[in-house]
């Protein structure tokens, strides 16, 4: 699920911003020779993602130190559980230790909404879905803590399929012209979205014979509506303000997929602190 070369230039880069020079604090006071144990712990309940790559900042930093992982990646675990122990260089484990504990906060924090929305429609066809409203330079990983919470991933940038949203349309004149255009210039074969604010432009879409369309911010009864009309010649996607309060009512609609923007931009990080132990010298005399 994630790309290490990319997973590493991301945790390059939080060390670039974090650590420009040196560690003026931690560098007055420990050498390499004080050694200490150091655990991750638990604060609060959710889904645990990002354990590999709290792993990564650890070892990035200093491949000396010894890391054990105390739970799996996207487990649900409660108030006080041991995610991680670390053992080796008090000076690397509390360099890294704030760098690790951002990537692995943020991303439980995303897990763990997105297992909220996947458990309120559940029994339901639909798929949740996240969308490109991610932090810049976080998408990899924020991607991937969606799947990890039990979602699913929309595409990842502009260039893995074609999605017409109103925008287009409005500029180049109408669904009918934007889907022939582009269907003319496509070079391989490439599926099609096409996003529609009412049932009149559905049927439009639907006459193209695209293969996914988004109801942009309709009522339950619109969409219950446009499910009836689609009848499963396209996959439909319901989209806008979609909260966790009331994607249970838009899965009983009938549609295939549910894309929220709030499980990458609206989330709550998970409570994780790290806890160091007793640091003591290996020097003699």
């Amino acid at each position: 699920m994630i790309n290490h070369f990319q997973m590493d230039t991301l945790i390059l880069r939080a060390y670039e911003e974090d650590i420009p020079t040196y560690d003026v604090t931690t560098d007055l006071l420990f050498d390499g020779s004080y050694k200490t144990e150091a655990y991750m712990v638990a604060k609060s309940s959710g889904v645990i993602c990002g354990l590999l790559v709290a792993k990564r900042c650890f070892m990035l930093l200093d491949q000396d130190l010894e890391v054990a992982l105390g739970v799996e990646e996207g487990a649900f675990v409660c108030s006080g559980t041991k995610l991680m122990v670390i053992k080796g260089s008090a000076a690397s484990i509390l360099k890294a230790e704030r760098t690790a504990l951002n990537f692995i906060q943020r991303l439980s924090g995303i897990a763990t909404l997105t297992y909220a929305f996947v458990k309120a429609i559940e029994g339901s066809k639909a798929r949740i879905v996240d969308t490109r409203k991610t932090t810049p330079g976080m998408r990899l990983f924020e991607k991937y803590a969606v799947r990890t919470g039990g979602g699913y991933n929309h595409r990842y940038n502009l260039s893995e399929s074609v999605m017409l949203k109103d925008n287009h349309i409005d500029a180049y004149g109408s669904i009918e012209e934007a889907v022939t255009k582009v269907r003319e210039k496509l070079s391989h074969p490439m599926k099609i979205e096409v996003e529609v604010r009412d049932l009149n432009e559905l049927k439009l879409a639907l006459a193209q014979g695209v293969e996914v369309i988004m109801l942009d911010n309709m009522s339950l009864e619109e969409m219950k509506k446009a499910v009836e009309i689609t009848a499963g010649k396209a996959l439909l996607e319901a989209s806008g303000n979609i909260t966790l309060s009331t994607v249970a009512s838009v899965a009983g609609t009938g549609v295939d997929i549910i894309s929220s923007g709030a499980l990458t931009h609206s989330y709550q990080s998970m409570d994780i602190s790290l806890k160091i132990g007793k640091i003591e010298s290996e020097k003699k005399g």
